[in-house]
């Protein structure tokens, strides 16, 4: 079957965090969330070095809706139940149809960090793409001086297959050791 036939929901829900793909209107939250967490994010994301506008925010989201609709990629915003906060974000990406291969990234909401919302949801992406999109492969690349990812990671149950060393450069164009992470299915 062909990618784009996939009938795939657009949301889903954990104990705590409603997940589901971005949109168009989710500008404004997608931009609160970002410029709050720059300082957090900006050492690990190359897209948070500068502040976005609005309108830029706005522009990804009807961008990524549109690569969701495609099945090109699967970008979602992680909001809390409770309250309806965007507490951060991730999705499925580097997506291989035919080998059926998903890399997993993600990010966290600087307030909302240290409460397990973003291992909740994390691990909620991976059970929804265990559930619809019968996965081969699900992993993960990340710093290695991004302890907090890479732990985030070993938590949920990813497996770490290896570091590349000097792989490619960093944020700040110096060379970047990778960490490997998969999925056992």
């Amino acid at each position: 079957m062909k990618p784009i036939l996939l009938d795939l929901p657009e949301s889903f829900e954990t104990a705590r965090i409603l997940i589901r793909v971005a949109k168009p209107g989710d500008g404004p939250a997608f931009n609160e969330a970002i410029v709050e967490s720059l300082e957090h994010l900006r050492p690990w994301l190359a897209w948070t070095q500068e502040a976005p506008s609005l309108e830029h925010s706005e522009a990804v989201c009807r961008r990524a809706y549109t690569r969701y609709l495609l099945r090109e990629d699967v970008m979602m915003f992680f909001f809390l139940k409770e309250t309806g906060e965007l507490v951060g974000g991730g999705g499925l990406h580097d997506i291989d149809w035919d080998f059926r291969r998903f890399e997993i990234g993600y990010w966290g909401r600087r307030k909302s960090c240290g409460r397990g919302l973003l291992s909740e949801a994390v691990r909620g992406v991976v059970d929804f793409a265990r559930e619809n999109l019968q996965p081969r492969r699900i992993f993960l690349t990340t710093d290695a001086r991004n302890e907090r990812s890479w732990r985030l990671a070993e938590r949920i149950g990813f497996v770490l297959e290896g570091v590349l060393v000097a792989e490619k450069f960093d944020v700040a164009g110096e060379p970047r050791d990778t960490r490997i992470y998969r999925f056992p299915l």
